[in-house]
């Protein structure tokens, strides 16, 4: 487990607290909508933190093709139809590049600030050349009127029920999930980040905001510098 991440309920806990019971049990959003309205028909898509690929089915439908990437071998069993690597995003190196990187999940938010650096840096090294990258953030509210909660009409209970300081800029989420047959918790390291500071870690990664694609800016689409496409 990773430090300052937890998770509880039944079934195998990814090293960063997430149930696979759990995300295999939850709906899938507009998600696949977003993604498939901001790039070119049928492209190639690499996914970074897959999970159990609940993105993955639904761009594969839509006619993706994905390879799907993720640390947990629990996870990855669960994805039909697509390419799968296990190993930590941030690490990953593959040599050949893609039309379409995929970082959702606010994994941008990562705590750690190596990390999301190293996750940054995995987009970029393998976004093809007039490609994007697309990438999933919070929504300015996130940590604020906690806790909070909300019915889902599939039939289930998620509760944000804490967002702490830990230091650093750092919160300390705490999500619950209640179904009528199991409840699941969720603990993890969220580092909050505002417009300017999101546009510089995108920045020092060798990436610009393109444009946002939702009216509430949680989806945005960005593209490697000049910079960074004249060192690849």
């Amino acid at each position: 487990m990773r430090e300052g991440y937890e998770g509880t309920g039944p079934g195998a806990i990814t090293p960063d607290g997430c149930a696979v019971e759990l995300y295999s049990r939850l709906p899938i959003g507009n998600e696949p909508d977003v993604i498939a309205a901001a790039v070119p028909e049928g492209a190639g898509i690499l996914e970074l933190g897959s999970g159990v690929g609940r993105m993955t089915h639904a761009l594969l439908e839509r006619g993706f093709t994905v390879t799907a990437v993720d640390e947990s071998a629990a996870m990855l069993e669960r994805v039909r139809g697509a390419r799968t690597i296990c190993g930590p995003i941030e690490e990953l190196a593959l040599d050949e590049t893609f039309d379409v990187v995929l970082l959702a999940s606010f994994l941008v938010h990562a705590g750690d600030v190596e990390v999301r650096r190293g996750l940054l840096r995995t987009c970029v090294r393998h976004v093809a050349e007039g490609g994007c990258v697309l990438i999933q953030r919070e929504g300015e509210d996130y940590h604020e009127n906690v806790p909070r909660e909300r019915e889902d009409p599939s039939g289930f209970t998620v509760r944000i029920t804490s967002s702490e300081p830990v230091g650093d800029g750092v919160n300390s989420v705490r999500v619950e999930y209640e179904f009528p047959d199991a409840v699941w918790t969720q603990t993890f390291r969220a580092r909050p980040l505002t417009e300017e500071q999101f546009e510089e870690a995108l920045g020092e990664a060798g990436l610009k905001v393109d444009r946002c694609l939702t009216a509430d800016r949680t989806w945005v689409r960005a593209v490697p510098t000049a910079e960074a496409t004249g060192s690849a």
